[in-house]
């Protein structure tokens, strides 16, 4: 029998072989850790949704950072997690924040480290809210001053980049105009350019006290039925200044980070958000799938559909797994 088939199986004849023509790698390099930050002392409380990561105060820092640089971990998110909480979110922009103390302490002991700031409003008011609110109705301009204020706060910390998780229109704009003003025009801003109002970031509220003390977050955050939306979103980002776009969640959008990869020629970051974490915690803990795998394919799933960085609470893992620790 006369056959003309390709042979594609001659690449995949042993693991060296994989290794030699693999497209796509993971790197620590390409990690965002995320940190959570409380006010008080002498606190690691473990965020039950959410195993193995934690809420720190600020004297459990330094043995936190050891690890991550150990590790080779490059970067890190602070979200803060304020005491106290008012209707402004003050304690976002305020000079002594948590965000700002603990940007202030990672920079005096680690100077190397790259320092994302998450620049919202929502761990910060007593409604939970990313913004102003009148009523029921989160405002949109009213909310931009604040931010910047929080922007510019987090940027004379020591913050490396600023990155906008509002979802406010035209918060790109403003940001990158106050941060220029107040002489900060070197700092680049990580925007969360499409950010969908998703029923993945349970454990994530649970982490940052931040769940909406009412109504929801639909009518700022983007509807995931839609596709179209994210380019409009993100080519008005582009425009407004942006450095980085963010599309977020990860695994139930790598379509549109293949969209937006391919229409827009900046470095394109995926968050791994809370809940793809806590899904792969508990099935692991349960004994029903090989956690190292799970991740490495899920994580590696995101790089192909066109992540240059990767946002995940999975970090500190990935980091031993690559070094074969």
């Amino acid at each position: 029998m006369e056959l003309n088939f390709h042979r594609h199986r001659r690449l995949r004849s042993s693991e060296n072989m994989r290794a030699l023509v693999r497209e796509n790698h993971l790197r620590v390099e390409d990690f965002i850790y995320p940190l959570f930050i409380v006010e008080g002392e002498n606190i690691k409380n473990e965020v039950k949704s959410m195993p193995g990561v934690f809420q720190l105060s600020l004297d459990n820092l330094q043995a936190e950072m050891e690890e991550v640089v150990s590790l080779g971990i490059k970067s890190i998110l602070l979200f803060g997690v304020p005491n106290e909480k008012d209707e402004c979110g003050t304690g976002a922009y305020h000079d002594h924040g948590i965000v700002q103390l603990a940007t202030r302490f990672v920079k005096e002991k680690f100077p190397e480290i790259i320092i994302v700031a998450d620049t919202c409003l929502c761990e910060y008011t007593s409604h939970g809210h990313c913004g102003l609110i009148e009523g029921d109705k989160v405002l949109n301009d009213p909310s931009l001053q604040l931010l910047v204020q929080t922007a510019v706060s987090q940027a004379k910390a020591g913050a490396d980049i600023i990155a906008p998780s509002n979802m406010m229109d035209g918060f790109v704009a403003a940001i990158r105009k106050g941060l220029d003003e107040a002489g900060f025009e070197d700092i680049p801003i990580m925007s969360y350019a499409v950010k969908y109002a998703s029923a993945f970031y349970g454990p994530f509220r649970d982490a940052a006290d931040s769940t909406p003390q009412f109504g929801d977050r639909k009518a700022y955050q983007m509807d995931p039925a839609n596709r179209l939306e994210a380019l409009r979103e993100a080519e008005s980002d582009v425009v407004e200044g942006a450095d980085f776009l963010i599309v977020k969640p990860g695994l139930p959008y790598l379509d549109i980070v293949r969209d937006v990869k391919n229409n827009f020629n900046l470095p394109i970051v995926v968050y791994n958000v809370s809940g793809e974490y806590s899904m792969v915690k508990a099935a692991a803990i349960n004994g029903w799938i090989d956690e190292q795998k799970v991740v490495l394919e899920m994580l590696t799933g995101m790089k192909r559909a066109g992540a240059d960085l990767i946002i995940t609470y999975f970090a500190k893992d990935v980091a031993r797994w690559l070094k074969g620790l």
